[in-house]
This record gives structure tokens, sequence and C-alpha cells, in this order.
């Protein structure tokens, strides 16, 4: 398949996470995402009713993260997260997995807590990505955490923070793809530089792409950017 500009810029979630990332930066990213009609833009949390006013008369979905990068807060605080998340103005929340519980084995306490973030996102219609950060993971473990995503009602899975030692890797879509594709989403994220590794995820099966440098991912330059 041939993916037009405009294919593309349909499937980025525009990161605008950096921890020193001004009001004025946000102002400017929303322009941004406005003007090549992305999918969302991915705020922290502190931004998104500032991003719901900026992107008010657009078609950009406001998106936020939840319990990031870690995903080690308790689920109490996720959902409460979640609840505040949604009533500024987030139509999509991209939460960190318990990853440290996961790799304790205790799997029904991960599944239960993306299913208390799920269970507050859909009762707004909001779509819940659950992210991995699959650079602490084997590929079985990927296998293992794509299960009880889906098992816990979610509706994507993600690779990764953009904050972590890797970020989206061909193997990790190839495995999420032939293990949960067609029943959840799929977002590729973090690492994402250039034109030619945005279609080669898309062409993967990815249904989403994290990307902080979009503008010049979009014209087909490659980003020295650390996300």
């Amino acid at each position: 398949m041939k993916y037009s500009l405009n294919d593309v810029a349909a499937t980025i979630d525009h990161a605008v996470l950096k921890p020193n990332q001004t009001e004025l930066d946000l102002r400017e990213n929303a322009a941004l995402c406005i003007q090549y009609n992305v999918a969302s833009m991915c705020v922290r949390p502190c931004d998104i009713a500032l991003a719901a006013e900026l992107l008010s008369n657009s078609a950009v979905m406001v998106s936020t993260v939840l319990s990031f990068p870690h995903g080690a807060d308790t689920t109490a605080t996720k959902v409460f997260q979640a609840q505040r998340a949604i009533a500024d103005g987030a139509q999509e929340i991209d939460m960190v997995m318990n990853i440290g519980q996961f790799l304790s084995g205790n799997f029904d306490r991960v599944r239960e807590d993306i299913h208390a973030v799920a269970a507050v996102a859909h009762r707004s219609h909001v779509v819940l990505k659950v992210i991995q950060e699959s650079c602490f993971l084997t590929l079985d473990e990927v296998v293992r955490a794509c299960e009880i995503t889906a098992e816990a009602g979610a509706d994507y899975v993600k690779t990764s923070t953009g904050f972590g030692p890797s970020s989206a890797t061909p193997e990790v879509i190839d495995v999420m793809v032939r293990n949960v594709g067609g029943q959840l989403g799929i977002k590729a994220s973090g690492g994402i530089r250039s034109w030619e590794q945005a279609i080669a995820y898309l062409e993967q099966g990815a249904t989403r792409l994290g990307i902080g440098a979009t503008e010049t991912v979009l014209q087909g330059g490659t980003s020295n950017a650390d996300y």
C-alpha cells in the first residue's frame, strides 16, 4: 500500500511530553497538530485543559498519559487520574502497565489495575491504550502482556513510553500483531524518527504511531531528537 502524508498523519499521536516543555511549546505544537490533522496531541495531565481549548475547533483529539512513565501508582490513584483527565477533556488515555508487578508474575493484579481504568474510560467513551514498556520484557512476556491487556478490556497495546532505555522495535510490533492484531489497536511509540520507519511500522500492522518529531517525519526528513 502506498501511504500519503495525510494517511500517515491520521495515525499519529503527536507527543508533547518532555518535562521542560512550556505553555508556549504546547501552543506551537497544537498549531502543528491542526496543520497536519494528526490523530491526537498527547500531553501531560497538567496540560489537558489547555490542549482541549487549543484543539477545540479541530478534528485533533486530546490524548494524555497516566501513571507515566513507570506505571507504579496504586490502582486507586490511576482511577482518580483517569477521572480527572476525562473531566479536563482527554479523549484517549495511554496508561503505563505496572511493570514491576508484571515482572513479579502478579498477573491478576496487573489485569485488575488495567480493568479498573478501562471501566472509567469506557463509561465516558474514552479509548484506553496500555503501554508495556516492552524494552523490559522478553518477547514471550510481550505476548502475555498483550493477553492480559485484552482480558482487561483495554483498546490498544502500546510498545513504549519513549522515556525508557529503548523504544518500539519491529520484533515487538510483529509479536503484537500476531497475537492481538484485529482484536486490539497496536501503537508503536518512541524512536520513530523518519518517514521510512513510520511506513514500516504501518506496513507491519501498527494502527497508531507515537511520534515527537512529527513535522520532520511527515516532511521526509530524519530527526535527531531523543523521542
